[in-house]
């Protein structure tokens, strides 16, 4: 089993910057693939960013502004979060797996969620 807990998200204007972590406990050798995903009030959970073996992926709105890296050393996985927009606004969750998955609910273990919200 693993487990996974979120913190560091916050309320910030417009512009301003946030870092995200991870930390995960357990057997987290078995887990290749960690993402960072977001839900917004009225919409569905997406797929925000995938580190997995070191290839990283991002969703085309947070592509030059968002960075997720992991640190195997200490368990933990990262979004750094720069420029953010009010649209950013969201739970962000991480999730891990043996090899990485389309949806949120299709990933082995699943975080509860930290809140970012971004103001004008």
């Amino acid at each position: 089993q693993v487990q996974l807990v979120e913190s560091g998200g916050g309320s910030v204007q417009a512009g301003g910057s946030l870092r995200l972590s991870c930390a995960a406990s357990g057997r987290v050798g078995s887990t290749d693939c960690m993402g960072w995903f977001r839900q917004a009030p009225g919409k569905q959970r997406e797929r925000v960013a995938s580190i997995d073996n070191g290839r990283t992926l991002y969703a085309d709105s947070v592509k030059g502004r968002f960075t997720i890296t992991r640190d195997t050393t200490r368990n933990a996985l990262y979004l750094q979060m720069d420029n953010l927009r009010p649209e950013d606004t969201a739970m962000y969750y991480c999730a891990a797996a043996n090899g990485c998955r389309s949806t949120f609910w299709e990933y082995t273990y699943r975080g509860q969620g930290t809140q970012v919200t971004v103001s004008t």
